[in-house]
């Protein structure tokens, strides 16, 4: 492989957005959000990394969803899972030497373990379909009331107390020690850079993924499970491996939320907490990961904003834009402003062929 090979790792038919436009704006939206927090207060550097926090969840559902055409509520469970288990090791281990950072390793594989466990039973027991939803929809709100229930003395681990729905508190930040003794605590700005790269770093793992044969046998499996399967491929192992990955970018997100905040509750796995990260991938557009990225940025920020007037208006307006998407925009708003887009370029000139594989694909379905 040569240099002049390595952008096609990056481009391919599963995602929008591909040459050097496209990639100039990635960089530049990079940069800025490079350069934010000199020129931000703290407040918003610290709510901007919350908004990060949560777009790994969205990712990780793209991928479950969009790229392997099953509808999980189980993010927040595993999101869940992994904030609690961060919790109770951190408080347990202390802050000392880079024990946070060690928790949040064992959090991780934890909360992408439990994942792999309940993709295993579903998809090799022949669950499918709509009932997929129910299953994990299921075991995120059994875990939930589960949890909301541990509020006694007699509810803790090691030293760490459960609380039930007051959640768990005083856990410390993620922090690392360097070789020389210095550490670094991961708070603030600190935060928001470690954030902003694991984002970088999984949006182009992500892309590499679905535009690789894993990708593509990916789409073929939502598409059309029986031909796939008639050309020699075990779908199972394909939506299995969709769905571990989906669960540890959940698991990521729950533990970096707990280290964010210092604290993580049951609410957090609740009925309306597991319908939000539907929300978000669907009206960006669960087709693509670009679309499901700045999608879930975009009604992250609207929720917060409707939150501060009144939650229950905000949940309201947000099961609203829901309806509205299925209805005007099915395929995401991201999607449709490209789609629309390309149809007016080719009403004002010439028709040239679509040089975007993807986008070619979503216009001949629709």
């Amino acid at each position: 492989m040569t240099l002049r090979d390595i952008p096609v790792l990056f481009n391919g038919p599963q995602t929008l957005g591909r040459g050097k436009l496209f990639w100039l704006g990635v960089a530049a939206v990079i940069v800025a959000a490079a350069i934010y927090p000199q020129y931000a207060e703290r407040f918003a550097i610290s709510n901007t990394a919350y908004f990060g926090v949560w777009v790994f969840m969205a990712l990780g559902l793209g991928l479950i969803w969009g790229y392997g055409g099953m509808l999980s509520f189980g993010q927040t469970a595993f999101f869940g899972l992994a904030g609690y288990a961060y919790g109770v090791i951190a408080i347990n281990l202390g802050a000392a030497h880079s024990y946070p950072f060690l928790a949040l390793i064992c959090a991780l594989a934890i909360g992408t373990a439990f994942a792999a466990v309940l993709g295993y039973f579903m998809i090799y027991g022949g669950i499918n379909g709509v009932f997929v939803g129910i299953v994990t929809l299921s075991v995120t709100l059994a875990f939930a009331t589960f949890m909301n229930q541990t509020a006694g003395p007699q509810w803790r681990i090691g030293r760490a107390r459960l609380n039930g729905y007051n959640g768990m508190t005083r856990i410390p930040s993620l922090s690392i020690d360097w070789l020389d003794g210095h550490r670094i605590r991961f708070e603030g700005a600190t935060f928001y850079y470690l954030v902003l790269g694991l984002l970088v770093v999984t949006y182009l793992a992500l892309r590499v993924l679905v535009n690789s044969r894993f990708g593509n046998v990916l789409v073929g499996t939502r598409e059309n499970p029986e031909r796939v399967e008639l050309l020699g491929y075990d779908v199972r192992r394909y939506q299995l491996g969709a769905f571990t990955i989906g669960g540890f970018l959940a698991s990521l997100s729950g533990a970096l939320y707990t280290a964010w905040g210092n604290f993580i509750v049951p609410a957090s796995m609740a009925l309306p907490a597991a319908a939000m990260p539907i929300i978000w991938v669907a009206v960006g557009g669960r087709e693509d990961l670009t679309a499901t990225l700045v999608g879930s940025f975009v009604v992250l920020y609207v929720f917060q904003a409707l939150t501060v007037v009144s939650q229950e208006y905000a949940l309201v307006a947000i099961g609203a834009l829901l309806v509205v998407t299925v209805l005007i925009a099915p395929g995401g708003y991201v999607i449709w402003a490209v789609d629309m887009a390309s149809r007016l370029r080719r009403r004002a000139g010439p028709s040239p062929p679509l040089s975007d594989p993807a986008l070619k694909a979503r216009t001949q379905r629709g």
